[in-house]
């Protein structure tokens, strides 16, 4: 190894020289480096560059007998042993600056200075040295040779650098991993370096090691004070997320602020923006829009009712929407707009309030928009706002339920509502529905204090095929001790599942009453097609105040069980036809009813298990053609067998909706599977589309890729008469047709236009059934 340096020590010398030169150049250009430590680094670097470049010298010009070679060597040599003691000195300075930075220190350890006074005295001895031959002497063919004094020279790169690094290790908090290992191998790499060189003659390792770690001195310094940019920029970042979150955080408390003053206004307004937000983030997220798209929706949604500030609180507590005064509502969106304008770093913020009225048509206020026309952002809030307002009590109607806002947004896509939103709306509503999540639902109550008969019922439990118990004790109250007490229940059928009184509210929930029953022999039926009483047991002189009501339904018949601490009877009910609904209202006369309890018992009735007592009313009763009538008494309680698409052809039949049947999606419904056995839920069944003749398209988890085209003609007669026209029977006709891996279904059944394409499988075996929503479906035919 001595060797190969020894042979090529001047090229390493001139290496090293070139790499000082070029650290020295970026040292110039570098900004992130304090002005004292890139002073003295700069020094180190300097210093370096000359000694390793005079050493060079030396060994060029050695043995060298010319004048010129005469004095360089002695020059080249002087400057050696000077600047050797001088990079040390350079080391300190570039230490104590750290210290002094770092560490704050006011004044460095004792043994630093006694280091920097070693390093004066060595450059002093290198004086002293060139004029008595004390470390070195020349021959007279001016050659080198080691003096008397020369173990002298090595004390400063020998000693000082131990004594230094007891000030590191004291102090290695300031360091990092890297620049601890660095500053090491600074100090200790040149002392076994003079060490060896003790033994070693005509080999500069000490001087070319010296140069070697102060480049790599260089290099971590640099590192390290990146490493410490990077913290600090992280930090930094850091900080300013801190600082948004903590503005968005003051944002979003004084916007809730703002909106708690304007509800305060309207006690039914209470936590409605709230609810509106959400569903706008909701509906811009299941869109695709971006993260920051969704707050802004949120936030727009939030505040897009702000102008009810500026209307007149006799407006905003009218009791009537006939008597109220259209103009100055008409103001909101104009107040909105002026004062949310303010918050100009939010632009879309006053965009929302304002355009949140316009209808996709073009029949909204306050400028009439149109379309695309009106902001996005302002097509979002709308159709979650008109969501929240119909599922909310207000002062003049009580909330109306899912299935009645789902109807809305279907029947006003591409009226009132973007289609595209509109149809979002209608899957989060179908997702609410699925997951019976009750939001917005009233809650069951768990008393009553009943006056004159009926003043006060509570909300309906819904008759299914679970068994319920529904519980409560019953005492008369002051009133009930000279008049008739008594509790009772209402059968009754409504979409908000609430019993009604007024004609305006019957027709909206569509209120049908079965009959009223009271705990002994008393009863009223009203809308019963027929009751019979299976069991009566009273009970003389019995007491107590517990009542208690078991009820399950096997599609048009139900068993209900009544029981009081006087009498237990058992009845058999047949409604009027199995699509109907039923529920349970508790209601009483001068009483108290408390612990209202609903339990189901896990018991679930199934044909067989209610007696029948009237015949299954039939809609089917029709001419039979090439496939079996059905009659589908709730969503796709039956299908058709399937039918194989494998060529082109036509399926022609006849629907009439059932009686119990209000909503536009009471229609028939196709859809496409496969099966091992060709029938719907059969043996390996998987579905592909499920296409509704009212124009909807449900998202299902299929194996095919469903691209649907619906679109309304000027045949369409509007969705009053549609339905009519569904209640009285009418012809549809169902065109199918396979391409390769691709079904084609097509139908176009009082101005609504269907299409749609269905990706499949080459091989597989693709089925189409009918079914639907309440509906008789007859005279089923190829053609």
């Amino acid at each position: 190894m001595m060797a190969l340096i020894r042979d090529h020590q001047l090229n390493i010398m001139l290496f090293l020289c070139g790499c000082c030169g070029i650290l020295i150049l970026l040292l110039l250009l570098t900004r992130s480096i304090s002005p004292r430590r890139k002073r003295d680094i700069l020094l180190m670097e300097v210093i370096a560059l000359f000694l390793l470049w005079f050493d060079r010298l030396a060994y060029i010009y050695a043995g060298d007998e010319t004048m010129t070679a005469y004095y360089m060597v002695r020059i080249s040599n002087f400057v050696v042993f000077f600047l050797t003691p001088a990079e040390v000195f350079g080391f300190y300075r570039y230490l104590g600056g750290i210290l002094m930075e770092e560490a704050k220190l006011e004044e460095l350890p004792k043994r630093m200075k006694i280091v920097g006074s070693i390093t004066i005295l060595g450059m002093m001895l290198a004086v002293v040295s060139a004029m008595t031959d004390l470390y070195y002497y020349f021959d007279e063919s001016n050659l080198y040779h080691r003096g008397s004094g020369f173990l002298i020279a090595y004390i400063t790169p020998v000693v000082t650098p131990v004594i230094l690094y007891t000030v590191i290790i004291q102090y290695r908090n300031l360091f990092s991993k890297q620049m601890f290992i660095t500053l090491t191998l600074y100090l200790f790499v040149p002392i076994i370096c003079g060490i060896l060189q003790i033994f070693t003659y005509g080999i500069s390792i000490v001087n070319m090691s010296m140069v070697a770690v102060s480049v790599s001195l260089y290099i971590s310094t640099y590192i390290d004070i990146n490493d410490t940019v990077e913290r600090m920029h992280e930090l930094e970042i850091e900080y300013m997320q801190s600082e948004q979150k903590r503005m968005q955080k003051i944002f979003d408390q004084t916007a809730t602020a703002f909106v708690s003053a304007v509800e305060k206004k309207d006690d039914y307004l209470k936590g409605s923006s709230v609810r509106v937000a959400e569903y706008a983030r909701m509906i811009a997220k299941m869109s695709g829009k971006s993260e920051e798209c969704c707050e802004k929706a949120y936030y727009a949604a939030l505040l897009h009712d702000v102008g009810l500030i500026g209307v007149p609180d006799s407006v905003i507590n009218n009791t009537s929407p006939e008597t109220a005064d259209t103009e100055l509502l008409r103001q909101k969106p104009l107040i909105g707009r002026e004062i949310l304008s303010c918050i100009t770093e939010y632009p879309y913020l006053s965009i929302a309030a304002h355009y949140s009225h316009e209808r996709y048509n073009g029949t909204g206020y306050p400028d009439g928009l149109k379309g695309t026309d009106i902001p996005e952002i302002a097509r979002i809030v709308a159709v979650a706002d008109a969501y929240v307002s119909m599922t909310t009590k207000k002062r003049y109607r009580g909330a109306r339920p899912d299935f009645v806002a789902r109807e809305a947004f279907v029947k006003g896509s591409g009226e009132q509502f973007d289609p595209t939103f509109a149809e979002i709306m209608v899957k989060i509503i179908d997702k609410n529905i699925k997951n019976d999540s009750g939001e917005g639902r009233p809650v069951m109550e768990t008393s009553l204090s009943c006056g004159e008969y009926r003043d006060s019922i509570s909300l309906g439990v819904s008759v299914e095929s679970d068994t319920k118990i529904i519980s409560f004790d019953c005492v008369p109250n002051k009133e009930g001790d000279n008049v008739f007490s008594a509790p009772s229940i209402i059968l009754f059928d409504s979409f908000d599942d609430r019993v009604h009184r007024n004609e305006k509210t019957i027709k909206e929930y569509h209120y049908f009453e079965y009959g009223e029953f009271w705990f002994n022999e008393y009863m009223i039926s009203t809308g019963i097609r027929r009751i019979e009483v299976t069991k009566m047991d009273k009970k003389e002189n019995a007491a107590g105040n517990r009542y208690n009501v078991s009820a399950a339904k096997y599609e048009d018949h139900i068993r209900l069980v009544m029981g009081s601490p006087q009498c237990t009877k058992e009845m058999i009910i047949a409604l009027p036809d199995g699509s109907r609904s039923a529920y349970i209202g508790i209601t009483g006369e001068h009483c108290d009813i408390t612990d209202i309890k609903v339990e189901t018992t896990g018991f679930t009735v199934s044909e067989g298990d209610i007696p029948r007592i009237a015949k299954t009313i039939n809609y089917t009763d029709h001419i039979e053609s090439d496939l079996k009538n059905i009659q589908v008494d709730r969503t796709r309680s039956v299908s058709t067998e399937g039918i194989e698409i494998d060529h082109k052809f036509k399926l022609a039949f006849h629907t009439m909706s059932l009686p119990g049947a209000n909503l536009i999606w009471h229609c028939p419904y196709i859809v496409l599977f496969c099966s091992d056995d060709g029938l719907v839920n059969g043996a390996n069944y998987h579905e592909y589309a499920l296409i509704k003749l009212n124009g909807e398209n449900e998202e299902i988890n299929s194996l095919g890729q469903n691209s649907f085209y619906v679109k309304k003609n000027e045949g369409f007669p509007g969705w009053d008469v549609w339905k009519e026209n569904n209640r009285k029977g009418m012809e549809c006709e169902v065109y199918f047709e396979r391409r390769n891996n691709s079904v084609i279904v097509r139908t176009n059944n009082l101005g609504i236009e269907i299409e749609c394409i269905t990706t499949v499988d080459q091989s597989a075996k693709v089925y189409a059934a009918l079914t639907g929503d309440q509906v008789a479906l007859t005279d089923i035919r190829f053609l």
